[in-house]
This record gives C-alpha cells, structure tokens and sequence, in this order.
C-alpha cells in the first residue's frame, strides 16, 4: 500500500511525524506537507506563482503552498507513483462542526477525494495534545478498515479524536457534523507602527451539540467519524428553487 500524507500544521508538526510513524507499518508512505502552519486555508489553491517543494532531512517534502497545493501537487506530478489513499492530519485541535470549512487539514483530504483517492482527515481535540499515540493508532484501524471494506467513492472521512490515552477511548461513533453559534468579534489591536489591525476572532460555542453531533461524540470520550460529502448542493431544494425562478 501507498499512502499520501500531509496536514495544514506544516511538515514539523508533532501531529504529522506520529501520523507518518503509524502508517509506516501499513506500507509506502509519502509525506508532502507545507513549510509552515497553514490553519484555516480552506481548499485555496495557488496560482499566482510556482511552488518549491523540498525534501527535508526526514524525507518529508516541504511546499511552500497551501494543504490543497500540496495534495494537488504530489498527486499531479511530484510523485514518481500514485498512492492508494490520502490521509490528512493528525491536526492540533479539532475539526467540528462549522471548522471543516475552513480546515486545511480537511481540505488537503478534500482534495485527494477531488483526484480519485480515499481520504481520511484526522485531529486531535485538543490545543496542547498530549496523547497523538492514541490519534495515531486511530487512524492506522481506519486506513486498514477502509482498504478491507471501501466506502462509497464520494465519501471523505473526517475524524477527530479525544485528547485521551488509548485504554480511556469509548469507542468510534458515526456522527453528523455539529453546529456552532457565530464567531466572536474581531479583535481591534494597534501594530508596533502605530496603525490599527485586527485579529479574526474566536470560533463561536458549539450550539448544535447534541447527540449524534460530533461535539457530543468526543466529549463523551468516543472517537467522531463523520462522513462528508464533496458536493454541497442541496439536493432536495432544486424543485422549490425551479418554483421560485419560474414566478
């Protein structure tokens, strides 16, 4: 087996280097990651200028791109063998809910879906994670499952993980996505020249958070899997819309 990996927390993170060591064990892997943290960059591609990928003394490749770029990138070109499957993470923090909008971790999953390949997009729920051991091994039982037993071709994984030792997790739970309230209010600071900036303020609370959610999952100590699909039309509104445009 042939694995991809990357993540959006870049080619350093702790997350990644676990990642890597677990799927070691389940064949070839390849780890093609950004150069540096690229939270929140969505499924951005970049087109206004050449990437550089460099292979690193651990034989990661960096690319000094976004998480989509570089799926896109090791997929298309830079690699010399297509792989199986593409597995995104182990993201410091969560992907719940409304995150996995804007989750680079998610995206670069997205995209090895976009292209033809399984996908699976992981993350711990925690922002000082002390248990990636238990991401890891998590995530290793998925690829193995998913190769045994495929999905549906238009299904991404995205999985997030209690920060919990491996004998304290409950159990997996197929959840739906969540909701959160709306995102707090930028934060207005003054920079060292004196001129005003602003920081994007805190993701909202979580609102719809019940049972079945994925917010519910992990914080009963079960590990969420959650489908999700690519395509986002709204499928049972089509006839209403058809209405509507005919008025």
């Amino acid at each position: 087996m042939h694995i991809l990996v990357s993540n959006d927390d870049g080619y350093q993170a702790a997350g990644i280097c676990s990642l890597a060591e677990a799927l070691r064990t389940l064949g070839r892997i390849d780890v093609v990651a950004p150069d540096r943290n690229r939270s929140g960059a969505s499924n951005s591609l970049t087109l206004n200028r050449p990437l550089y990928p460099k292979k690193q003394a651990n034989d990661f490749i960096a690319v000094d791109g976004t998480p989509t770029d570089c799926v896109h990138l090791a997929i298309t070109g830079l690699l010399d063998e297509q792989p199986d499957m593409v597995v995104s993470g182990i993201n410091c923090g969560p992907n719940m809910g409304d995150d996995v909008h804007y989750s680079g971790t998610v995206a670069g999953a997205m995209e090895g879906r976009f292209l033809g390949y399984p996908a699976i997009a992981i993350s711990i729920a925690s922002f000082e994670p002390q248990h990636y051991a238990s991401a890891a091994r998590v995530a290793q039982s998925l690829v193995k499952r998913l190769l045994e037993t495929p999905l549906p071709q238009d299904t991404i994984l995205n999985v997030n993980v209690p920060d919990l030792p491996w004998e304290a997790l409950r159990g997996l739970q197929a959840t739906r996505l969540g909701n959160r309230h709306k995102s707090e209010p930028t934060i207005n600071a003054t920079d060292p020249r004196g001129q005003p900036c602003y920081w994007v303020g805190p993701p909202g609370m979580e609102q719809d958070a019940g049972p079945g959610t994925d917010f519910y999952a992990v914080s009963q100590g079960y590990v969420s899997v959650t489908p999700i699909l690519v395509d986002v039309t709204r499928h049972s509104e089509i006839p209403r819309v058809q209405r509507w445009l005919d008025v």
